[in-house]
């Protein structure tokens, strides 16, 4: 937790916990008394000067997430109930994360759903401020889920109508990138949020990285390509395309429908990431990952020390 924040938390009596290298803390306190913090977030503001549920909800997650302490629960009077204001609370995010280039997918197979406690798979933004280049060095204090995942990514070519059909959704993409995700969410708990409240922390998202496009992607078999996830030149994880809701094709129009519930569809020029094609391995600091996806290429990145 920020050091400025932790000593207001603490001088007012309010529940600060620390779990491994990482703080927790009890925002029902904060929100009766909020802490005079540092600004972190070129639109943040103390959270009872905030007038929507949904705003207060976004401020909560994103004062987590740029101070680098976890959530243990949300109070109730800001706690999504339902997925609609789970995602009015993402889109308040926004305002506070800054500009979004398109979407992640989470829990793209029945493991993932059951994981986290959901029946559907779950839409959350991607915030530029937290896209990284292949071959980048990524930071690795503050990662609270610590784990990779090797995706396939779609680049939408145009807008996709309302009501668009699964062949309509694919004539609308342009390519098709290899990728790199590094979830990461602001509850402590987040096996435990529930889909409101994940909803409402942006799906998981965290570190995006796209990688190479992938040439004559509309010919091949994605449900049977073959995906590899190696850590320190030592193989942790194997999958496949049919992973991802048994086709990564099938995720990309399972997003569209998804989007669809809130009243929104994919934009041209977004990236679409269709989700974990293996079980995701842990990384660690200084750890090298390399995502293989067979004859299609890899994608590469380290973690600082």
């Amino acid at each position: 937790m920020r050091s400025g924040l932790r000593g207001e938390v603490e001088r007012s009596g309010q529940e600060v916990t620390t779990v491994g290298d990482h703080s927790t803390v009890d925002l029902a306190a904060l929100l009766r008394d909020p802490p005079h913090a540092e600004v972190t977030s070129r639109k943040e503001q103390p959270m009872g000067q905030i007038d929507s549920r949904a705003g207060q909800t976004a401020q909560a997650i994103w004062s987590a997430w740029t101070g680098g302490y976890r959530l243990t629960r949300l109070p109730d009077e800001i706690r999504p109930t339902n997925a609609h204001d789970g995602w009015a609370a993402q889109l308040a995010l926004a305002e506070l994360a800054g500009a979004s280039y398109g979407y992640k997918f989470a829990a793209t197979s029945k493991a993932g759903q059951a994981h986290i406690g959901v029946t559907r798979p779950l839409p959350g933004m991607l915030f530029a401020d937290f896209r990284r280049d292949p071959g980048a060095v990524l930071p690795s204090a503050g990662l609270h889920m610590r784990v990779v995942e090797a995706e396939f990514a779609f680049l939408m070519g145009r807008d996709v109508p309302s009501g668009a059909t699964a062949a309509e959704v694919m004539d609308a993409v342009d390519t098709l990138h290899l990728a790199i995700e590094v979830p990461d969410s602001r509850f402590e708990h987040f096996e435990r949020a529930g889909e409101p409240a994940l909803l409402a922390d942006a799906a998981c998202a965290g570190l995006f990285v796209l990688g190479p496009e992938v040439a004559d992607w509309r010919e091949l078999d994605l449900r049977a390509a073959e995906t590899e996830l190696w850590i320190n030149g030592a193989r942790a994880a194997t999958g496949r395309g049919a992973n991802v809701l048994g086709d990564p094709r099938a995720a990309l129009a399972s997003m569209a429908d998804q989007l669809a519930r809130f009243g929104t569809t994919l934009r041209a020029d977004q990236v679409i990431t269709t989700g974990t094609t293996t079980v995701p391995p842990p990384i660690a600091p200084s750890d090298h990952v390399q995502a293989k996806f067979g004859p299609l290429g890899s994608v590469s990145i380290s973690f600082a020390s």
